[in-house]
């Protein structure tokens, strides 16, 4: 997990930090918190390569369960290290990622599918519980975004995975894909970021317990 935080100076510092583990992610927030005094957001937006494309018929044990397990647990991790530094100071924002996998029916992505549902699932549930402390939580559902190609090897590897038995580039899935959506496009990485800035900052108050569709209009609430 590569973390950033913003000190009362402006400068961004970044700290490379395994989201599997639990020592070290408890470590980090508590270094963080230190420095900067508080903490006011968590957005957990790691991503892990996992199969796609493979039948149940095919699909392995450690296969299916390898998503499943690594989204929730880094979530439950981060989630809960920063929490408690939030529910000292009675405010903060955590905020989830995934896909509208959690909303679709397969074939052939049940891990990846299962983790994202997950996560949805504990979003809920974190927002009742920490919104008497304060905190608010909230869960952004995003489709593939294509600008993340190239600085992610992982989801690059993961498209490749359907793409290629479907006879086609990456691109020409990506763009089949916008197509599929009511907006006729895909979201950007700043859309991303603005979406998340929106939901952690004061204009978004009154939100907690949502999870945000972040996919042209493809997966509808």
């Amino acid at each position: 997990m590569a973390d950033s935080i913003r000190a009362a100076g402006g400068t961004a510092h970044t700290a490379v930090v395994d989201a599997l583990d639990e020592a070290a992610v408890e470590r980090h927030a508590a270094a963080v918190a230190e420095q900067a005094g508080r903490i006011d957001i968590v957005f957990n937006a790691i991503g892990v390569f996992h199969v796609q494309g493979t039948p149940l018929a095919q699909l392995s044990l450690a296969d299916f369960e390898l998503p499943l397990q690594v989204y929730t647990r880094s979530n439950f991790l981060t989630t809960k290290a920063a929490a408690a530094h939030m529910v000292r100071r009675g405010s903060g924002v955590v905020l989830l990622l995934t896909t509208l996998a959690s909303r679709m029916p397969g074939p052939g992505y049940m891990g990846h599918s299962a983790a994202c549902a997950a996560v949805e699932g504990m979003s809920r549930h974190l927002a009742g519980e920490l919104a008497a402390q304060g905190v608010r939580v909230a869960c952004i559902r995003s489709h593939a975004i294509p600008q993340t190609l190239a600085a992610d090897s992982h989801a690059n590897a993961v498209f490749a995975q359907v793409a290629g038995p479907a006879g086609v580039s990456v691109d020409e899935m990506l763009a089949g894909a916008a197509q599929g959506t009511l907006l006729k496009r895909l979201p950007t990485l700043e859309q991303l970021a603005a979406t998340a800035v929106f939901l952690a900052s004061d204009e978004a108050g009154a939100l907690t317990g949502v999870i945000v569709n972040l996919n042209g209009g493809l997966v509808l609430d």
